[in-house]
């Protein structure tokens, strides 16, 4: 197991210190306590390989990410608090700001250029690795797990399902929540003219760099969305069966995408 920078026990908490701790809403995993400047959350096989990337994302200079603790004498993982608000559906209107989308482009970009260089040998991932490996992806960066400090990105949470894979793999996930990639009718997403959408896809592709584009971005998004609408109905199908509804969303939204790649690919004035 992938465990050269992870640390012991951060302390014990004493049974007052339990009985302050509060359930965090933020993220999408659940799960997440807060105790005074830290979170705990529970730990899995792949909790020393994540604490290890973050400890090599700060060390690279990204100040943005949960500072890894360890363990608590519970066993559980042990993160920094990011201090801030994390918006939750429905998203407030500022979160569809321009200025929010290319925030969180760029943010993507700084993960992926300091990732690159991150030793995976010996890793243990809780999510699939995807080909070709270029970075390490978040797999899940949408506004629910943005930390934010008035309306300014200063935070992303729940890396838990961090792997290795291409970069747009993620950039596609990102756009599919923040460009909005959804049917009109997902409750989620944002009313918006196709025009729009096409404009929203070029400028977060702008944001994050070439190695990108819109017509690259759509198609891994409808991709993206057919392998977590099968993941999802595997863990619906295995007991957690409140998760049943998620499938029909994801693959309308595939749907709507694969049927407007032209649209959406087109620009600004397509």
């Amino acid at each position: 197991m992938h465990v050269q920078g992870m640390s012991g026990p951060v302390g014990d908490l004493s049974a007052g210190q339990r009985d302050q701790e509060e359930s965090l809403p933020g993220g999408n995993m659940g799960g997440a306590r807060r105790s005074g400047d830290t979170v705990r959350r529970v730990a899995g096989p792949w909790t020393p390989t994540v604490q290890d990337l973050l400890r090599h994302l700060r060390q690279q200079g990204l100040r943005w990410v949960p500072e890894p603790l360890g363990l608590d004498d519970e066993g559980r993982e042990c993160l920094s608090h990011l201090p801030g608000t994390v918006p939750q559906d429905p998203m407030p209107d500022w979160v569809w700001h321009d200025d929010v989308l290319t925030a969180a482009a760029r943010r993507m970009a700084e993960l992926h250029l300091a990732s690159a260089s991150f030793d995976s040998r010996d890793a243990v991932w809780q999510t699939a690795v995807h080909e070709p490996v270029e970075v390490i992806c978040h797999n899940d960066f949408a506004p629910y797990n943005m930390v934010f400090t008035g309306h300014q990105l200063t935070g992303v949470i729940d890396w838990d399902t961090a792997s290795p894979g291409p970069r747009v793999w993620d950039v596609a996930y990102l756009a599919y929540r923040l460009v909005p990639l959804t049917d009109p009718a997902n409750p989620d997403g944002l009313r918006s003219s196709l025009v729009e959408r096409a404009r929203r896809l070029q400028l977060l592709s702008d944001a994050y760099g070439p190695m990108v584009s819109p017509a690259t971005i759509v198609p891994v998004a409808v991709a993206r969305l057919e392998e977590l609408a099968a993941t999802t109905q595997l863990r619906a199908d295995q007991g957690r069966s409140h998760l049943r509804s998620h499938v029909g969303l994801y693959r309308r939204d595939a749907r709507w995408m694969a049927a407007h790649v032209d649209q959406l690919t087109a620009g600004p004035s397509g």
